[in-house]
């Protein structure tokens, strides 16, 4: 399906310019620049405008040489949910340029208006294809489970938008890092493994994976079961980012953040 042409699915808004929605996303996130909400420009604008957008520019970026590694699931949690005010999940696509590696600092002057989250990551052994997939499907797909933190930041002036502005700009995804212990998912209690979340050595807050649905593996069946719709799956070998244990925290430059997650180890970044 090509995500230029707004009449080829049902539900998505005829009269909008897909493109130029995602040329002005592209240009915001290059430049390190805020813009108006998309939906406020486009009143028509639907869910499913916002995914053919994110797509053009996911399909832009892999055309310039970066690589995609995985997705990430976004507002599964209520405390994320509440903070945006919307009461639904959606994804982004992960590439190569956005992961920063453990031990490496992420630079605050690349991004907009930061916030880091603590998640659970799936590494996946085999691909997820839906429709129809359970969360026993995902266990038997995941080779292990790390701790992670994803780094969120919004192309969107002052995070003030609507579910399809996040989706449009790739679930408001920015950077990711990956623990590097690596745990067999049998060995992880998914409804009740405990995370701690620290900026400069200060707890702001703690959770349990069973904020994510109950378990994050559900989430990662939501997501390759929403996928199949655009013919996407969930491959072989990439990464999935289940979602946030609590609400997103600001960072600046010189911040240290790390989360900490029972019988999984730790996850660490510092902002320069």
């Amino acid at each position: 399906m090509s995500p230029n042409k707004s009449e080829t699915k049902k539900g998505v808004s005829k009269e909008m310019n897909l493109q130029q929605a995602a040329d002005k996303l592209y240009e915001a996130e290059k430049k390190c620049c805020q813009i108006d909400m998309i939906s406020a420009e486009n009143p028509g604008m639907t869910i499913d405008d916002a995914y053919q957008i994110q797509l053009i520019n996911v399909k832009r970026k892999l055309s310039e040489g970066e690589k995609l590694i995985g997705m990430k699931i976004g507002l599964t949690s209520k405390a994320m949910q509440k903070l945006l005010n919307v009461d639904v999940p959606d994804y982004g696509h992960l590439t190569d340029r956005m992961l920063v590696l453990e031990g490496e600092t992420c630079h605050a002057n690349q991004l907009i208006q930061p916030k880091v989250e603590g998640e659970v990551a799936f590494c996946l052994k085999e691909t997820l294809k839906g429709p129809g997939l359970t969360t026993a499907d995902v266990y038997a797909a995941t080779d292990y489970v790390v701790p992670a933190l994803e780094i969120v930041d919004s192309r969107i002036k002052n995070w003030k938008f609507k579910l399809a502005d996040t989706i449009a700009d790739n679930g408001s995804s920015a950077r990711l890092v990956v623990g590097s212990r690596m745990t067999p998912i049998h060995e992880v209690d998914m409804r009740l493994t405990g995370m701690n979340f620290e900026k400069n050595g200060e707890l702001l807050s703690s959770g349990t994976t069973a904020e994510v649905w109950g378990n994050p593996a559900a989430a990662v069946a939501w997501l390759a079961n929403q996928l199949s719709v655009y013919g996407i799956e969930l491959k072989k070998n990439s990464i999935v980012l289940a979602g946030a244990l609590t609400a997103a925290t600001p960072v600046v430059s010189g911040d240290f953040v790390t989360a900490s997650f029972q019988g999984m180890g730790s996850v660490e970044v510092k902002f320069d």
